[in-house]
């Protein structure tokens, strides 16, 4: 007879969680993957970190989890910080061995609100006494390609050319998080993607390639906040590192 293990997943529904459940999908051998979610859904678990609803069942008998769920701006005070310190709770009363919980790279030198809820988030894991693994991570594509578009529809490109961006393609995240679940509790690691650019180089090569003729309106972020962005706040040297490029990304091919 052999032993399965259980790895719950928080946040499942989002593009990180999509990414994470199918790697995990394909890892074969015994585990056992419980995506959860704030909505019943067909095989997943329904629980809210906002409330506290359903988290002792979500866990119960949980070996680890993965805890992507987070308010990314809209209630990142009651999900990422109350809502964390709830699951880290509920795991530690259920017996979890593993909590790994994703964070952002540069969460402990931008000052933005999210950030801090962000951090605040990542010192309850770390203070919490379940074994865990904190990993933060660097900007999707996704994300910066969603910032661009946004940023075309006002008739002009709003950029600030010298920040420093290390796009990382969830996919790579997502196998990062495989082998570090293999591993066991790890502490504080970071994973960026394989390339640092200036915010300048990403628009230019968004622009070419979705044919965007909008003119870049060169901006400065100010302050401490623009300062830490240039200064490469957003990027890491740590190894390993993604191997999926932002050209990779805008040609569709990762």
């Amino acid at each position: 007879m052999t032993n399965t293990t259980t790895v719950l997943v928080t946040g499942a529904s989002g593009t990180l969680g999509a990414a994470v459940l199918s790697r995990l999908a394909g890892a074969g051998g015994d585990l056992v993957v419980r995506p959860m979610s704030r909505r019943a859904r067909s095989g997943w678990v329904a629980a809210d970190l906002a409330t506290g609803t359903g988290l002792p069942e979500a866990v119960r008998g949980a070996d680890a989890v993965v805890h992507l769920a987070s308010g990314a701006g809209r209630n990142s005070a009651g999900i990422d910080v109350e809502g964390t310190g709830r699951l880290v709770a509920a795991a530690r009363a259920a017996g979890v061995r593993h909590l790994l919980y994703v964070s952002i790279v540069g969460v402990d030198r931008v000052p933005i609100s999210y950030y801090r809820a962000k951090l605040a988030a990542e010192r309850i894991v770390a203070a919490g006494e379940v074994p865990c693994t904190i990993l933060r991570a660097t900007q999707f594509p996704q994300l910066i390609d969603r910032l661009l578009t946004a940023s075309s529809r006002l008739g002009v490109l709003v950029v600030d050319r010298r920040v420093l961006v290390q796009p990382v393609h969830p996919a790579d995240v997502a196998e990062r998080i495989s082998s570090l679940l293999g591993a066991g509790p790890a502490g504080a690691v970071e994973f960026g993607g394989p390339e640092v650019h200036s915010f300048g180089e990403l628009a230019g090569a968004w622009r070419r390639a979705r044919g965007v003729r909008r003119p870049v309106l060169p901006i400065r972020v100010p302050g401490r906040a623009g300062r830490e962005l240039r200064a490469g706040a957003l990027t890491t040297a740590a190894r390993p590192a993604g191997t999926r490029t932002w050209g990779d990304y805008l040609a569709g091919s990762a």
